[in-house]
């Protein structure tokens, strides 16, 4: 499932770090924790990595 804003890339990409260790949990915002919370690391992965291109920064 790709992402459809840059700002769901971001908070995906945020979670991530957070699921890996980069980060702490608490650094994260809202959207970033629910994401850390109810996706697993391959899903917030392929999230993270769609590409922006021609992507709008938020969706409505």
């Amino acid at each position: 499932m790709p992402a459809k804003s840059k700002a769901q890339q971001k908070a995906a990409g945020a979670a991530l770090a957070a699921k890996r260790g980069e980060t702490s949990k608490s650094d994260l915002h809202e959207p970033s924790k629910k994401m850390y919370k109810s996706m697993s690391e391959s899903e917030l992965e392929e999230l993270a990595s769609t590409k922006h291109k021609g992507k709008p920064e938020h969706k409505d």
